[in-house]
């Protein structure tokens, strides 16, 4: 019996310190675990995103999108993503629309088969939420935790979301028949885009749109090759240079995109001057300010701009008047490229922000989308002013006032009316 009791007090003593060791190595543990919180909290004494319990839980059922969503309203709409509801439903439903293509497709993943089958009920957004979350990011120049916020995701599955959306609305905009970025097909479309500007300016017969740059901000390249590429030394920034032509109805016709802020718009260019020599009828031409490159002889005449300050004109009165004339209309409509490109930047906040500069192709995918939105918003929400200006009944304004009595005024009346006074360029006599 004594022999019985002596093991089951010795065994009662190894359970005992075997607890202890179990509660040493538990206490052990949790310190090492504390101690790794701790780093990380003082590496980021101030995170820059949030966490799911810092979200609301139900991104699919209650978050600010969804109010906005339920309310179906167009003033809200437009001034969140720039497009009113008809708008928004009409890129989100309908065949090889956006939810059809959001709802078919899986979202890439590296832990995820490409032939696994997609996924819709398990996502954290339907296709109307992603709709409305690239939307938001283009329209908007907010930071991702101010999207995390408004749709309830964490900073993966935004990012996840984001990329995947962007690549989908693409493929939405280049099927979709207001989104197409073309010159005018035949002759008859030409003439009619000339029609439009000749039923303000009288004697631009011909010209068919409007030709400009576009520079935009970008990030600062570790690579010094490309640091140099994208060094603007006319800016003294590092950007990415863009060239719009812009219709008289305020759509874009052609553009070429994404080239580095080193090059000139000559080379920005070249695939433009070259549609314009091959696609455009002798006799309509683009009109572009004095800055802008004309090309070479083999599109001589396709770009117009004003004359420039010291160039020589006619000395025939009668002639020179009508030069004066043709070259203060010259100057009227160029300012319709920078009505454009005001449009542009207004609408796609995104632009105003830095573009990532080591994804190339996510660079050009943004920009393209941008461009082919631009005139879905044209067409669709009507918020243009080139349109709203170059429609086939046109009434007199003071503007058409400035333009005529221009050659009566002095430089510095101008200069309080007309902030492309510079460009402005009146008859001397030679002495």
């Amino acid at each position: 019996m004594d022999v019985i009791l002596q093991r089951q007090q010795e065994e009662d003593l190894d359970d005992e310190a075997h607890l202890q060791q179990l509660a040493l190595l538990a206490t052990l543990f949790l310190g090492i675990a504390e101690n790794e919180q701790n780093k990380v909290r003082r590496r980021n004494p101030s995170r820059l995103y949030l966490r799911r319990h810092q979200l609301m839980p139900f991104p699919r059922l209650d978050s600010p999108w969804q109010r906005l969503w339920a309310a179906q309203d167009d003033r809200s709409f437009i001034t969140t993503m720039g497009f009113d509801v008809r708008t928004f439903r009409y890129i989100l439903e309908g065949r090889n629309r956006f939810a059809e293509r959001w709802n078919n497709t899986p979202i890439p993943r590296n832990d995820v088969s490409s032939q696994a089958g997609p996924r819709i009920h398990a996502r954290s957004l339907d296709a109307a939420g992603a709709l409305g979350l690239v939307l938001h990011y283009l329209s908007s120049s907010m930071l991702e935790i101010t999207l995390q916020q408004v749709f309830a995701l964490v900073p993966s599955v935004l990012t996840r979301y984001l990329d995947f959306a962007k690549q989908i609305l693409l493929q939405t905009l280049r099927s979709m028949p207001e989104a197409q970025i073309k010159l005018p097909r035949n002759l008859d479309e030409f003439q009619a885009n000339s029609d439009l500007i000749t039923a303000r300016h009288s004697q631009l017969e011909g010209g068919f749109g409007s030709i400009d740059g576009l520079s935009l901000p970008t990030e600062v390249s570790d690579d010094v090759e490309m640091e140099n590429a994208t060094y603007n030394g006319w800016k003294s920034e590092h950007r990415i240079n863009n060239v719009f032509v812009f219709s008289p109805q305020g759509l874009i016709i052609d553009a070429s995109l994404n080239a580095p802020g080193s090059w000139h718009d000559a080379h920005v260019s070249r695939r433009i001057f070259e549609r314009l020599r091959t696609r455009v009828p002798e006799g309509y031409y683009l009109i572009a300010d004095t800055a802008f490159p004309r090309g070479d002889d083999s599109i001589s005449g396709k770009i117009r701009a004003p004359v420039k300050a010291g160039e020589c004109i006619p000395a025939n009165p009668t002639e020179q008047e009508q030069f004066m004339a043709f070259n203060r209309q010259l100057l009227s409509f160029r300012q319709t490229a920078e009505w454009g490109m005001r449009a542009l930047q207004g609408a796609f906040g995104r632009l105003r922000v830095p573009l990532p500069i080591n994804d190339p192709r996510g660079r050009l995918l943004l920009l393209e989308i941008i461009a082919r939105l631009f005139n879905v918003w044209t067409v669709c929400v009507g918020i243009n002013q080139i349109r709203n200006v170059y429609e086939p009944i046109w009434h007199a304004s003071e503007d058409e006032q400035l333009w005529n009595t221009l050659g009566d005024m002095v430089f510095g009346e101008i200069r309080k009316r007309d902030r492309v006074s510079r460009f402005h360029v009146v008859a001397v006599p030679d002495t």
